[in-house]
């Protein structure tokens, strides 16, 4: 059976369910907030009650939250929790130790260098190519204005 392509549209959009953006939106906007104030209480506790300075707490708040994304994902609660805040788990940090770690526990069963090494990096390898490469050409941009 041949489908028009006007038809086919019109079966996609009775077959398909609609999503509630603005709910959907709500709840990745509460869920992400509430990873950002996770790191912002880590920021606070490392300033105040350890009293690093503030350099070393830059440094502190990414590497813990880091950390955790990856325990939580290592423990499948980090996935579950984005089967339910979507797009309010991808934007913080702890998104991309999320997106690191995933594929390394889906292809462990392949062996150490095969599949977790190798895998680890799938998602978020061109992440930190295009990241790094752009950051090195910002870097030169900005050190040939200072020399101008």
């Amino acid at each position: 059976m041949k489908y028009k392509v006007t038809e086919y549209l019109d079966y996609v959009d009775k077959k398909s369910p609609n999503s509630p953006i603005w709910k959907d939106v709500l709840i990745a906007f509460v869920v992400g907030g509430a990873i950002c104030t996770v790191g912002q209480v880590f920021s606070e506790i490392y300033k105040n009650v350890l009293g690093l300075d503030e350099e070393s707490v830059k440094t502190a708040v990414p590497i813990t939250m880091v950390f955790l994304g990856a325990l939580f994902t290592g423990l499948n609660l980090y996935n579950k929790l984005a089967k339910h805040a979507g797009a309010g788990t991808l934007v913080p940090i702890t998104g991309f130790a999320n997106a690191i770690v995933s594929p390394a526990m889906e292809f462990k069963r392949e062996g150490w260098v095969l599949g977790l090494a190798a895998k680890m990096f799938t998602i978020a390898g061109p992440v930190l190519v295009y990241g790094i490469n752009s950051s090195i050409i910002l870097g030169l941009v900005f050190y040939l204005i200072q020399k101008l």
